[in-house]
């Protein structure tokens, strides 16, 4: 009897990821690829730390190893790539991924300069790949609840809006002085500009005020070290933005959010990691998350399965399911959230407001 002639299409094939960076957020990447995206396939990991990229796949049962990311980018069996690599090689990996014709999933930020970002999305846009960026706070729950009462107009026009990141600590900060300057815009503020320019989505940020200092770790104030900020942001609707953020909130990981409109209010997020409060003596208290993959694990996976879903659609020449509002932060919102933190560094520098970058230098390569 001969074997029965099956040809499974390509929708049904695994997109096959190589993973580029297998630090903190890479491996966390690698494990929701490999054990929680059942439409993907963990093919391979590159990372100039072999030790390391050799015990994440040994654990995660990937099949090929290598210290240098151009193995990956010219493997022909490789369709798509997860950037987690330091975030000073992200727009050059960007753009050689896209010339080797691979899907890219980059971690933010996407760049640390416009130029250098727009030379990359050009690539994107000249390859035809699909790209997204690492804003996973689009993919939970509540900010999605909150983004559908926005897109259908619960809330009315968009007046005040608030996001706020405050990351768990002790009242100190291990190792500060290897923190690489304006991180506290470029790799963390920078979630909340997207969230906030997600909310009041149609708008563009047009100037911001920042002020920022190091309240935490004041004895590194000198080098240059930030570690509390607080942005104001309008936008070319009118609406007046804030945006915190802290290093060090000794109660645990703290991300919230806030539109308040002409209609309304609506808000997302908590302190708490359940709704649940226990009272006693002591008074009353509750459990805090204190790692990002503990508040965002779901989070974290669904921006991974959209992204894979995203591919094999393109692969099989489909149309991607519509959520019924705008979900998966492309180049536009990588370059928007980019130029919002750039401005907010320029500001700080100045004691001034700035204007925002909006314009890109190939506005093909955002639309």
């Amino acid at each position: 009897m001969a074997y029965l002639n099956r040809n499974p299409s390509d929708a049904a094939l695994p997109v096959r990821i190589g993973l580029i960076g297998s630090g903190w957020m890479g491996a966390f990447h690698a494990e929701s690829i490999a054990r929680r995206v059942p439409s993907a396939d963990l093919a391979a990991i590159a990372d100039p730390n072999l030790e390391s990229a050799t015990a994440l796949a040994a654990a995660l049962g990937a099949g090929k190893v290598t210290a240098d990311a151009a193995d990956i980018l010219a493997d022909p069996e490789i369709d798509a790539v997860i950037i987690a690599s330091p975030a000073r090689f992200h727009s050059s990996l960007i753009g050689q991924a896209a010339r080797a014709g691979k899907h890219v999933f980059c971690e933010k930020p996407a760049g640390l300069g416009l130029d250098e970002l727009d030379a990359a999305l050009a690539a994107v846009e000249a390859a035809g790949v699909h790209f997204q960026v690492g804003f996973n706070r689009r993919y939970a729950e509540d900010f999605q609840v909150a983004k559908k009462d926005l897109a259908s107009g619960t809330v009315g026009t968009p007046q005040l809006l608030r996001s706020l990141t405050r990351d768990p600590g002790t009242g100190s900060i291990p190792h500060a002085a290897r923190v690489p300057a304006w991180t506290v815009f470029l790799e963390t503020l920078i979630h909340d500009f997207d969230t906030l320019n997600w909310f009041n989505e149609g708008a563009e940020p047009v100037e911001v005020y920042a002020i920022a200092d190091a309240l935490v770790e004041p004895g590194l104030r000198d080098q240059g070290f930030l570690d509390t900020a607080v942005v104001t942001v309008r936008y070319s609707n009118g609406a007046i933005a804030v945006a915190e953020a802290s290093f060090s909130a000794l109660y645990g990981y703290d991300i919230r959010g806030e539109v308040f409109g002409s209609k309304g209010m609506v808000q997302a997020g908590r302190a708490t990691e359940t709704a649940a409060r226990r009272y006693t003596a002591e008074g009353m208290s509750a459990h805090t998350p204190r790692l990002n993959v503990e508040l965002f694990r779901q989070a974290y996976t669904d921006e991974l399965v959209d992204f894979t879903d995203a591919v094999r659609a393109r692969r099989s020449g489909l149309t991607p399911p519509s959520a019924g509002y705008t979900l998966t932060p492309g180049a536009a919102d990588a370059r928007r959230a980019l130029a919002v933190a750039l401005a907010c560094i320029e500001s700080v520098k100045r004691g001034t407001p700035v204007a925002v970058n909006t314009v890109a230098v190939n506005e093909a390569a955002v639309l």
